[in-house]
């Protein structure tokens, strides 16, 4: 008996010759996801192919995830999480890296306190360490309020500070100093997003309260906090604790002096009721407590490095006008300079 071929196993191989050219083509369109990044521009448009002439396929915004589909030399092919593709310059994105320190910054200093209150006075970038070639992610702009949370500094890129003055004749040239980089002050901050970077320090202001910004008496407040307030009449009236230092960068503390005002309800004056000089490290705490009979007060707590930077507290508590210190066991007392009543000039 002659054997009749039959056209069903054709028929099959036919359909799945055809499903596999499907299932490769969508493959091919979708795209093998190389790696996670993050656009760290303002703003950036995806180009349909690379060329100085191109049709554009989309945009992308600072802080958009995206996955990175192919590389050619300046740019990258990405996908958003829209599904819209198109390549854009590799300066415009950051690694997944610096994405999860970012929000290792976050988590870290979730609970810090915070040790005043500024705004950015330009476009600035939210860094992930302190430096201007340090990585970023965010972008921030002119007018953001911040919380500001710790101080930091590091080395301005390219600069140094000028050499001394040639040496008088006849002395050692071995004397001449040599130059020394510029050190700039840098602050933790954590933004209205709940973002936390670091931001460099001349690029904020701070939102000091103008009746003790005029106090300044030509040093920076670095930090300020309302300790309480007091009844004047029919209006309540803050008392401060302001945390000042050297007006310049780079110094090995955070501050060297922390003064107290409190509000005279007779004369309607801020006087200054307290004033230290120390050489303290951040942060200030700030807190309410019980003192048995002098009821509930305003309570602060110093940080205190010495010349080998070991780092001790001093607590304080404010029963207005008077501000003392508050020592633990066995604590000695640290002479001060305290001008009770005293009235600041202007």
């Amino acid at each position: 008996m002659k054997f009749i071929p039959t056209s069903f196993p054709r028929t099959i191989a036919v359909a799945l010759c055809l499903a596999s050219a499907i299932f490769f083509a969508g493959c091919k369109s979708r795209g093998r996801v190389l790696e996670v990044a993050y656009v760290s521009g303002v703003q950036a448009n995806l180009r349909d192919h690379v060329a100085a002439v191109y049709e554009k396929t989309g945009v992308v915004k600072n802080g958009e995830r995206v996955e990175v589909l192919d590389h050619d030399r300046h740019f990258v092919k990405v996908r958003t999480a829209t599904g819209a593709m198109g390549w854009v310059e590799q300066r415009y994105l950051v690694s997944e890296e610096v994405y999860d320190r970012l929000q290792k910054l976050i988590a870290d200093n979730e609970n810090d306190p915070v040790q005043a209150q500024g705004a950015t006075r330009n476009d600035t970038n939210l860094h992930v360490e302190p430096g201007r070639d340090t990585e970023h992610l965010y972008q921030i702009s002119s007018g953001e309020k911040l919380s500001l949370l710790k101080r930091g500094t590091a080395e301005k890129p390219g600069i140094v500070a000028p050499p001394s003055r040639s040496a008088a004749p006849g002395s050692n040239p071995q004397n001449k100093k040599e130059p020394v980089p510029v050190i700039e002050d840098w602050w933790l901050v954590r933004d209205s997003h709940e973002r936390v970077g670091w931001v460099l320090g001349r690029m904020i202001d701070l939102d000091i309260p103008l009746e003790v910004a005029q106090y300044a008496e030509g040093q920076r407040i670095v930090a300020f906090f309302v300790l309480d307030q007091v009844q004047d009449g029919d209006k309540k009236v803050a008392q401060y604790l302001t945390v000042v230092t050297e007006p310049k960068d780079g110094l090995p503390f955070d501050f060297n002096q922390i003064r107290v005002f409190t509000w005279n309800v007779k004369r309607h004056r801020y006087e200054t009721a307290y004033r230290e000089r120390m050489e303290g490290v951040l942060p200030v705490t700030v807190s309410q407590e019980n003192f048995d009979k002098e009821g509930v007060l305003p309570a602060f707590v110093i940080r205190v490095q010495d010349d080998g930077g070991k780092v001790t507290e001093r607590k304080y508590k404010l029963n207005t006008p008077i501000v003392r210190r508050v020592l633990a066991p066995g604590e000695q007392p640290v002479r001060a300079v305290s001008r009770k009543g005293e009235r600041k000039r202007r």
